[in-house]
């Protein structure tokens, strides 16, 4: 009897733990239920909230970071060329993609209208804010190396070929009407090629002149045409170009090597050893020289790049006036009053843009052209 008795009370305690066990299983369940329940209603009001806060109907809410995200993205660097938005619908210029994958080294190519077709193409897709191609999984750049037909590398074959185009016809010209006045294009172009010949180049490199008067010259209208074309407001002008690090670092790597590879004997010795100093002032002064071969075109790069990205800036910034002022068309007070606040001043910042164009062009010719002759004239020469 006893041993009944203990058999059931056994079974009772087996029963009673697998009941308890599976009253913890459907606790937990329910628990997690409740959780992702939770968290799915929180993702919800986080989205709702969000969205009020940033749109309203197609407008967004916030009108000044709307404005500051334009105005950068329009100064930054792209994989297809926006041309207009009519009625919500962007016309854009695709521009051919060349990524190469840093893992595993292979090599994609293809227009980038194929990822507005297709959510992803080959594992990558595209930033429809910044027009800027990403890895479709990590959503940045970092996993590939790009060397696309970006906007700006389409701006400078551009600016390429028109310059091309006004020097031939300018050669054309000479051959045309030899021995006689210039006139037309002929006639803005003379001058202007005299006068940097004559007032910066044989100026500051008197005795080695004709050796870099090509260089010169192919750097200051390089730099002009692009400058120009930047300030055209619609396709195939508005690419922020001279703007771009990478441009004026390419230039000024350029006018780097000029200056240095071409450097006399005088010119290295003033560097590492400059003559009739005292020793223990030269451990102060050589590291400074030093330094100076490295910042002589650090300061051709940032100086270009800096006047021309800040002068973008400040007309897109007036012209956000219009925006900001009339908080994106819903006020038609705002719209006329920052219109006739900003016409005004965009007109004067303009043609203040036109002059920076030239004189920027002019201030990085004129630099590496000093920087050149006190590199190769030698030390009976200065």
């Amino acid at each position: 009897m006893l041993n009944y008795l203990k058999y059931l009370t056994l079974l009772l305690l087996f029963i009673s733990t697998q009941f308890v066990a599976l009253a913890n299983t459907n606790e937990t369940t329910h628990k997690e239920s409740l959780v992702e329940e939770v968290e799915h209603e929180a993702k919800e009001v986080e989205h709702e909230v969000k969205s009020e806060l940033h749109t309203e109907g197609d407008l967004p809410k916030d009108v000044t970071a709307y404005v500051m995200n334009s105005i950068m993205t329009h100064v930054a660097d792209a994989n297809e060329y926006h041309i207009a938005t009519i009625d919500h619908k962007h016309i854009v210029l695709p521009l051919p993609c060349i990524l190469i994958n840093k893992e595993t080294k292979k090599v994609s190519v293809f227009m980038s209208s194929k990822l507005h077709k297709v959510h992803e193409y080959d594992g990558y897709a595209i930033n429809h804010e910044t027009g800027r191609v990403i890895d479709a999984k990590t959503h940045d750049r970092s996993t590939f190396y790009d060397l696309s037909i970006t906007k700006n590398v389409f701006h400078m074959i551009l600016g390429f070929i028109v310059l091309a185009l006004i020097f031939f016809k300018v050669k054309n010209a000479y051959e045309v009407r030899p021995n006689q006045a210039p006139r037309g294009l002929q006639g803005f172009m003379e001058p202007l090629i005299k006068y940097l010949i004559d007032d910066v180049i044989k100026q500051n490199i008197p005795h080695h002149d004709e050796k870099y008067t090509v260089f010169i010259l192919c750097i200051f209208f390089f730099i002009l045409i692009n400058n120009l074309l930047g300030l055209v407001p619609f396709f195939p002008g508005s690419a922020n170009l001279s703007g771009n690090i990478a441009f004026t670092m390419t230039l000024a790597i350029f006018a780097g090597i000029m200056i240095n590879f071409n450097g006399t004997k005088g010119y290295w010795k003033h560097i590492f050893a400059m003559p009739g100093v005292p020793k223990p002032v030269l451990l102060i002064l050589t590291p400074i020289e030093i330094l100076g071969v490295i910042l002589k075109p650090l300061v051709l790069m940032l100086r270009l790049f800096g006047n021309i990205t800040g002068g973008h800036i400040a007309v897109l910034s007036i012209v956000s006036l219009i925006f900001i002022l009339g908080d994106l068309g819903r006020s038609v007070g705002g719209t006329v009053a920052g219109s006739v606040l900003a016409v005004p001043i965009l007109l004067f910042v303009n043609a203040m843009e036109l002059f920076v164009a030239f004189l920027q062009a002019y201030v990085f010719t004129l630099l590496t052209a000093i920087f050149i002759g006190m590199a190769v004239e030698e030390a009976d020469h200065h």
